[in-house]
């Protein structure tokens, strides 16, 4: 990626106001906490991770961020990525995007039963 997120992505990510960050414990449960991710420069950044967010991070760096639609008929946002802490914080690297619902209008595009439409992450 470039100076920036993905371009779509950042823009997307814009448009919620919160997010979930989805980690997982030493014994495979997941966690989950609210967060307010922000684009800066090729990665997504999270301030103030509590305690079981950064041992899970930094023990198991693949987790995802999930924001929720902001109506019932909307779209999710479900991001997975690398992640590595930093301090207090966490940088997430994202490997995959996707905007998502349940079936709908049927206008998804493959591989989902449900209405995906997948955020193109290319490399350059």
């Amino acid at each position: 990626m470039g100076d920036v997120v993905n371009e779509e992505l950042a823009r997307v990510v814009a448009e919620y106001s919160f997010a979930y960050l989805m980690t997982v414990t030493a014994d495979g449960r997941p966690h989950a906490v609210a967060v307010q991710p922000r684009p800066v420069g090729d990665v997504l950044h999270v301030k103030e991770l509590g305690n079981r967010s950064r041992t899970n991070a930094q023990e198991r760096p693949r987790v995802s961020l999930l924001w929720p639609p902001e109506d019932v008929h909307g779209y999710s946002l479900i991001v997975d990525g690398e992640a590595q802490v930093d301090g207090g914080a966490l940088r997430l690297t994202p490997t995959r995007a996707v905007r998502h619902r349940p079936h709908g209008d049927g206008s998804g595009v493959t591989g989902c039963d449900s209405d995906c439409l997948p955020i193109e992450l290319d490399a350059g």
